[in-house]
């Protein structure tokens, strides 16, 4: 037992102290600009070197990008014979730059030395080459001087370590950034719909809040007359975070009772505001049924249900991929619109000037592609 103690404590670390926090950024990294800087920093702890360069090409329909640390041509990865060896059959991992020629005098006079290597006083280079399906799709290139001398036995070894830690990066951003776009996507076309939404974490911080939420926030702080005057910043209710509190509190009881049978879903939970009862908050407890980590989630649904407002409801609800096209002040003023109203009547309502009201309507006209406003109403109503 002390003999196996000894041996233990004798052990060396699988990774070295020192670039445990570089490795850490690596695999966090979201996007490509990020991956760029962690690799700078880890490839700067890890080894000497003058000049570190990327090139990363996932899709063959996409272009390449290309990031160096001193100013360096795009084409550094097309000139031959990296061009060559990158559609050749070989497939190896880590490559020194000398050994794609045939004898360092070659190297030398290469136009690769000449352009690339000489322009920045360098002598050495070894490039990671990361392959998927026999294309290459990204390269990682360092370049050294002659004092700071070739890549020894030791670092190469030490580069054929980080390797792994590279490739595991790299197949991230895919997922990542595919991810990320349809997400914008998302959120963008949910931004467009004159449905008030909100999204809470489990700590009741708010995940997504669309323009419409935060219009009925303002609407619910500063009542109607003041909410049209101001911007809208409000934050989300007290009232509303309130009951999100009580449905946290009965879904933590509700997980910690013995399981005799299939459990309940939690109702929703509507909250009205407390002088206008026009206004409507519906919140919903989500959880994915597979989800046995990540805590549920507060969908929260704003409505208002103002005495005059069963029109502006009807409008958005027959006529929404029209109402997707208008912006809030525009679905305002052709509501006005439908119901008859005169510009200075819609002026007067939507507290705008008279050319502004022009203006919106114009822009109602143009994107909803109808000449008159006797179309208008046959469209929305």
């Amino acid at each position: 037992m002390k003999g196996d103690r000894i041996a233990v404590s004798k052990r060396e670390p699988v990774v070295d102290p020192a670039l445990e926090k570089p490795l850490l950024k690596l695999h966090r990294t979201m996007d490509v600009n990020s991956f760029w800087r962690a690799t700078q920093q880890l490839l700067a702890t890890a080894i000497s070197n003058r000049v570190v360069g990327l090139m990363l090409q996932p899709s063959p329909v996409l272009p390449a990008v290309a990031r160096w640390t001193r100013p360096m041509s795009r084409k550094f990865f097309a000139v031959e014979p990296l061009k060559g060896y990158a559609a050749g059959p070989a497939r190896k991992k880590l490559v020194r730059l000398s050994d794609l020629f045939r004898n360092h005098s070659c190297f030398v006079r290469s136009f690769l030395y000449r352009h690339y290597f000489a322009a920045h006083k360098c002598a050495h280079g070894v490039i990671l080459f990361f392959w998927k399906r026999r294309r290459l799709i990204c390269g990682i290139a360092i370049m050294r001087t002659g004092r700071q001398g070739d890549f020894s036995p030791a670092e190469m070894k030490l580069l054929r370590q980080l390797y792994p830690q590279f490739q595991t990066a790299l197949r991230r951003l895919g997922p990542l950034e595919r991810e990320h776009s349809v997400r914008m996507d998302f959120e963008e076309f949910l931004s467009r719909l004159p449905m008030p939404t909100i999204i809470l974490r489990w700590n009741l911080k708010p995940i997504y809040q669309n323009p419409a939420a935060r219009e009925f926030c303002a609407l619910w702080e500063k009542g109607p007359e003041e909410a049209k005057r101001t911007k809208a910043t409000s934050p989300i209710p007290s009232e509303i975070l309130d009951r999100c509190r009580v449905l946290k509190e009965r879904w933590t009881n509700a997980q910690s009772q013995p399981r005799s049978g299939p459990r309940r879903e939690l109702k929703e939970e509507d909250v009205h505001h407390p002088r206008l009862p026009h206004l409507r908050a519906t919140i919903h407890l989500k959880q994915l049924k597979s989800a046995c980590m990540a805590p549920p989630h507060f969908v929260i649904k704003c409505e208002d249900l103002c005495r005059n407002g069963d029109q502006s409801a009807r409008l958005v609800k027959s006529n929404l991929r029209a109402c997707v096209r208008l912006t809030r002040r525009q679905r305002e003023v052709a509501q006005l619109a439908c119901e008859g109203r005169s510009n200075k009547e819609i002026a007067c309502d939507a507290r705008l000037s008279l050319p502004m009201v022009k203006k919106h309507l114009h822009a109602v006209f143009r994107k909803l592609e109808v000449p008159s406003r006797s179309r208008l109403v046959a469209l929305m109503l």
